[in-house]
């Protein structure tokens, strides 16, 4: 495997897209969103585990981005720690 020493470098072997892009830096910040509400809330992820039955392992996979989360997990989170999704317009 090939070591690479910048994102413009692994976007270039990828080929990704701007759209990719754009939905791979989505995802990123609303899973440091997540992290953000839960460290706010001082919250480990065991507590969060308990608040909203979801797997403290699975809540790991997505704060390190080994899984993307289904709209319906991220709600769960979420709104166990007084948050909620939302959707506003992209700056063109």
């Amino acid at each position: 495997m090939k070591n690479y020493e910048t994102w413009k470098e692994v976007k270039k072997e990828l080929n990704i897209s701007k759209e990719q892009e754009a939905e791979i830096k989505l995802e990123m910040e609303l899973i440091q969103a997540v992290i953000d509400a839960r460290d706010k809330k001082q919250l480990t992820q065991r507590e969060l585990s308990k608040k909203t039955s979801i797997p403290q392992s699975t809540i790991a996979r997505i704060e390190t981005g080994m899984v993307s989360p289904r709209i319906e997990t991220l709600n769960r989170l979420l709104i166990a720690m007084g948050y909620r999704l939302k959707i506003v317009k992209i700056d063109e």
